[in-house]
C-alpha cells in the first residue's frame, strides 16, 4: 500500500484534474462531441464583456464586466472554474442589472499568491473588488464554492447586500460525511494522462463528465475551458489553479463551516437533481456514479435544502429537473436568467 504522503499526493493530483476536467476513464481520442475543426469556430470569446483587473491586498484579480444600467450583480464561480462560466448567463441579466464576475485568486487570469486561501482572504478579495469599483451595495450570486463567499460576505456585511442567489451553491461542503464521499468519488474518477495531452481530448472529457454528452458545446463553454488551462507549445494542457493552490482551496472548502443564521438578505437557492451526468460510457464508472448519487449526493442535497429552509430567514428554494452541478448554468440559460431576474426584482421571498 502507498504511504500516507504518497496517497495524499496521488489523491490531490487526481482532485485537481477531476475538479476542473470532470470524471471518467476515456482515452485521449475524440469520441463524439465537438470535433477539433468545429472547436476552431469557438476560439474567439464572443460574450459582450470587457476584461479588467482590480488589486487589493497585493493580489490582482481579473474581472469581466458585461455592463448594464441596473443595480450591481456580482457573480462568483466555483472551485477550479473561471468567470467565463457565466458567459452565456450574464448577458441575459444585464437588461436589469450591472453584471460583473471575477476570477477568485489562483483562478483564470487572476494572480496566484503563495497564500493565504482561507475564508478571510477570499471574502477580503470580494470586499476589495467592490471597493475598487465603488460599489457600496450589490446582489450576489454564488455557484458551487461561490456560495461560501456569498454566505460569509452577507453575514459580515449585511448593509452591503441586497439579495443573494445560490446556484447549486446551497451546500455546506464542510459536512464531513459528504466531503469524504465526494473526495473519494473524485479520486476514483481520476483521469488518464492522455486526457491532458490535447485540448480536444480535454474538451470531450469535460463535456461528458460534467455537462452531459447530449448538451451542445457553446462559445461560452470554450472560453471557460480555455481560461482554466495553460496550453504548452506541444499541445499539453496544464490546469489552473495549480496543484498547490487547489490543495489549499480544497482544505478551505472542507473546513469552511457556513453560518446561514447570520444572513439577513433574501435568498434564492437553486438546485439540480444530480451531481454528475449519469450517462457515462464507462460501465463501472457509471455504476459508481449512480451509487454516489443515491448514497451520498441525494441525502446531502435533501439535508442541504432542509437546512437552508430552516436557517435562512427569507429563502425561496427552486429545483430544476435534469440538471447536474455544472449543466444547471448551461442548459436553457434564458429560463434560468428569467427566474433569477424575477427573484431579484421582486419583493420579499417566500419559504
Amino acid at each position: 500500500m502507498m504511504g500516507f504522503i504518497s496517497k495524499f499526493k496521488f489523491l490531490l493530483c487526481s482532485l485537481v484534474a477531476v475538479a476542473l476536467f470532470g470524471v471518467g476513464h476515456m482515452d485521449g481520442k475524440i469520441q463524439g462531441g465537438v470535433a477539433g475543426a468545429q472547436a476552431q469556430d469557438f476560439e474567439t470569446d464572443v460574450s459582450p464583456h470587457r476584461s479588467a483587473f482590480s488589486e487589493g491586498d497585493g493580489v490582482r484579480l481579473n474581472y469581466l464586466d458585461w455592463g448594464g444600467d441596473g443595480p450591481p450583480l456580482i457573480l462568483i464561480h466555483g472551485i477550479a472554474n473561471s468567470p467565463h462560466v457565466f458567459d452565456d448567463l450574464a448577458p441575459l441579466l444585464r437588461d436589469r442589472f450591472h453584471v460583473i464576475a471575477y476570477a477568485r485568486r489562483g483562478h483564470g487570469q487572476s494572480e496566484a499568491p503563495a497564500g493565504p486561501y482561507d475564508s478571510n482572504a477570499l471574502v477580503g478579495d470580494l470586499v476589495h473588488l467592490l471597493d475598487n469599483l465603488h460599489i457600496q451595495r450589490a446582489n450576489l450570486l454564488g455557484w458551487s464554492m461561490g456560495g461560501n463567499e456569498v454566505t460569509e460576505f452577507a453575514g459580515r456585511y449585511p448593509d452591503r447586500v441586497d439579495k443573494i442567489v445560490y446556484l447549486e451553491g446551497g451546500y455546506d461542503w464542510s459536512d464531513p460525511v459528504f466531503f469524504k464521499a465526494f473526495t473519494d468519488m473524485l479520486a476514483a474518477n481520476s483521469p488518464k494522462p492522455e486526457t491532458l495531452r490535447s485540448l480536444d481530448a480535454l474538451r470531450t472529457w469535460y463535456r461528458a463528465a460534467w455537462i452531459g454528452r447530449d448538451v451542445p458545446w457553446t462559445p461560452a463553454l470554450e472560453a471557460f475551458l480555455r481560461d482554466a488551462v495553460r496550453i504548452a507549445p506541444n499541445g499539453q494542457v496544464d490546469p489552473i489553479p495549480s496543484i498547490e493552490v487547489f490543495g489549499a482551496l480544497h482544505q478551505t472548502l472542507g473546513t469552511w463551516r457556513r453560518d446561514y443564521t447570520k444572513v439577513g438578505a433574501p435568498a434564492l437557492a437553486i438546485y439540480g437533481t444530480s451531481f454528475f451526468p449519469q450517462d457515462n460510457g464507462d460501465t463501472d464508472l457509471a455504476r459508481k456514479l449512480r451509487e454516489f448519487e443515491k448514497g451520498a449526493a441525494q441525502p446531502f442535497r435533501r439535508a442541504s435544502i432542509d437546512r437552508v429552509r430552516r436557517e435562512l430567514r427569507d429563502v425561496r428554494v427552486m429545483e430544476i429537473n435534469e440538471r447536474t452541478h455544472m449543466s444547471i448554468g448551461v442548459i436553457a440559460p434564458d429560463a434560468l436568467a428569467a427566474s433569477i431576474k424575477d427573484f431579484l426584482s421582486s419583493g420579499s421571498s417566500t419559504r
